[in-house]
């Protein structure tokens, strides 16, 4: 399929590492509830599945934050749980509530029955991919993800979210030979379903380790690391003639730079805990760098927010400029949106962001 060109290739030349006229910001979850328009699709849809799973609201709540921001990059509405639905366990949202598995991953048997799933169960979101980037006209890219296979593991496990993650950590140290099992199952998945997000349209691709920063150093390399390099090897680098940038997001990961800074991807997602300056010289010049505003900055008020927004670009420093390639920063929360973010707040944020970053770049 062809596509209109690309206007605003800011956020991908960023994560390319070129030099760009604005730092790019896009924002982890900002199709979401913090958004009246985005309550209204999903009444209408009658649940987040029915939202999800539908290719024509999945399009309508990708693009509805591009209508009311400046952003420069689109992330397709879905859910980092849709490949452990396709292996049948199960996937539904209680109102208020967060994801619940009606099967649990725990023993032997369980394990055994694990499997790469076929691909067309997950035909719904290539289908929405397709359909999102053609809405989009080219206006900006588009970023296809998924959760890790750590993340997965977790709620697989769990059967849900967890507070202690005691059932997934009891069957790691018990039985690290099934947790490996399941997680080469599951990086196998993911990377199938992020390399058909790639060939149906996706311009970029991110894996979120939302749960990697609760394990304990050495356990985090062998259980979370390891098996997002393994998705990492599999994805498909260029399609249509275009290099597909890889990015990696670990919450709670920012211990573990020294380890991430030689992953196969091209930009390092950070959460808000760490200083951006020290993680450019940990990593070097090899990663662009993504983040990491804590969130609820955007409750503050507006010179509030505008003052963090400029505390976080100046901790980075000035992004590369000129020819070649150097160090590049995308702007991004450090985890995503509250749902009860004021709407106001986030036009404060997006806009603040290319003001300081054009003047930072006037100032080198």
């Amino acid at each position: 399929m062809s596509h209109a060109p690309l206007q605003n290739d800011t956020f991908l030349r960023a994560c390319l590492r070129q030099s760009t006229a604005h730092t790019p910001v896009w924002l982890m979850r900002q199709a979401g509830r913090y958004l009246p328009e985005y309550c209204a699709t999903r009444a209408r849809a009658g649940s987040f599945m029915g939202l999800a799973t539908n290719v024509d609201y999945a399009t309508e709540v990708t693009l509805q934050p591009l209508e009311r921001y400046a952003l420069d990059a689109a992330i397709l509405f879905s859910d980092i749980l849709t490949v452990p639905d396709a292996m049948g366990l199960g996937l539904s949202f209680q109102q208020g509530e967060g994801p619940k598995f009606a099967k649990t991953v725990r023993t032997e048997a369980d394990v055994a029955t694990l499997a790469v799933p076929d691909m067309e169960k997950l035909r719904y979101v290539f289908d929405a991919v397709t359909s999102i980037r053609k809405a989009l006209n080219g206006r900006v890219p588009l970023i296809g993800f998924s959760g890790s296979p750590w993340t997965l593991a977790c709620y697989m496990v769990e059967g849900g979210g967890s507070d202690d993650y005691r059932a997934v950590k009891s069957l790691m140290y018990a039985r690290p030979d099934l947790m490996h099992r399941i997680l080469a199952i599951n990086a196998d998945s993911v990377a199938s379903y992020l390399n058909a997000q790639i060939e149906a349209g996706a311009q970029a691709v991110m894996i979120f380790d939302s749960w990697g920063g609760v394990l304990a150093d050495g356990k985090f390399q062998d259980f979370s690391l390891a098996y997002t390099k393994r998705v990492l090897a599999q994805l498909k680098r260029e399609h249509d003639g275009a290099t597909i940038p890889r990015i990696v997001f670990t919450k709670g990961g920012g211990l573990w730079l020294d380890d991430m800074k030689d992953l196969e991807c091209e930009a390092l997602g950070l959460d808000w805990t760490v200083n951006l300056a020290k993680a450019r010289a940990a990593v070097g010049d090899t990663k662009a760098l993504q983040g990491n505003i804590d969130p609820n900055v955007l409750f503050a008020p507006p010179e509030a927010i505008d003052r963090e927004v400029a505390a976080v670009l100046e901790s980075f420093g000035t992004p590369h400029q000129g020819a070649g390639t150097g160090p590049t920063h995308i702007f991004n929360l450090g985890h995503g949106i509250s749902q009860y973010t004021p709407p106001e707040s986030v036009k404060v944020l997006v806009d603040a962001v290319h003001t300081h970053s054009k003047r930072l770049r006037a100032q080198a």
